[in-house]
């Protein structure tokens, strides 16, 4: 008699499981929508063929606003997508070619790595208040610029000269964005349920 009552139990909770992992999902490929609109947004700079995108801020917030889990598969669903030639990537650009060997592949395949280090210091409360939360998305920012430094530095055949056009004009903008994502962040908590 103990198996009978607990398996409608054991039904409903597989029910609301199901039913909270689909939501999870779908914000997730939501998220990796938005990624994609941000990355249209985009800054040109004189002497580097990295412009200032919108991508980081949205990775970043992403990876704080959904966790570590759920922010690195939004960001694997945006990859993904772009990857397969949706014009996802920064100027509509989609594709292998521009995800695997262009100039900028570095900084996009640090995108879940980014989006994961971030989650992962919101799943541990630094999502708490504006400085801590602020600190979370810069360690994601310094993981997408190294990542992005060393791509180039291959590219270019020179860290110094990588590091001068894919590094330090970001260093500023990057600032912006992330201050911009702390203030934005407890508004995005009442349209994000937390987990």
């Amino acid at each position: 008699m103990n198996t009978t009552v607990s398996q409608p139990s054991t039904l409903l909770f597989s029910l609301v499981s199901a039913k909270a992992t689909t939501s999870r999902m779908g914000l997730a490929l939501v998220f990796s929508w938005l990624i994609a609109l941000a990355a249209q947004v985009t800054i040109p700079l004189v002497g580097t063929p990295v412009p200032v995108t919108g991508q980081s801020f949205a990775v970043l917030l992403t990876g704080i606003l959904l966790g570590r889990r759920w922010g690195t598969l939004a960001v694997l669903l945006y990859l993904a997508q772009g990857g397969l030639g949706l014009p996802f990537f920064r100027g509509g650009a989609g594709g292998g070619s521009h995800l695997f060997m262009a100039a900028t592949s570095g900084y996009l395949l640090s995108f879940p790595l980014a989006a994961g280090l971030t989650g992962w210091l919101a799943e541990r409360g630094w999502d708490r208040n504006f400085l801590w939360g602020m600190a979370a998305m810069a360690l994601g920012s310094f993981v997408i610029l190294g990542c992005g430094w060393l791509w180039l530095s291959a590219a270019l055949g020179s860290f110094t000269a990588a590091f001068q056009g894919g590094v330090a004009p970001f260093l500023v903008p990057d600032a912006i964005k992330i201050a911009f994502a702390g203030m934005v962040l407890p508004l995005a908590w009442r349209l994000v349920p937390r987990q």
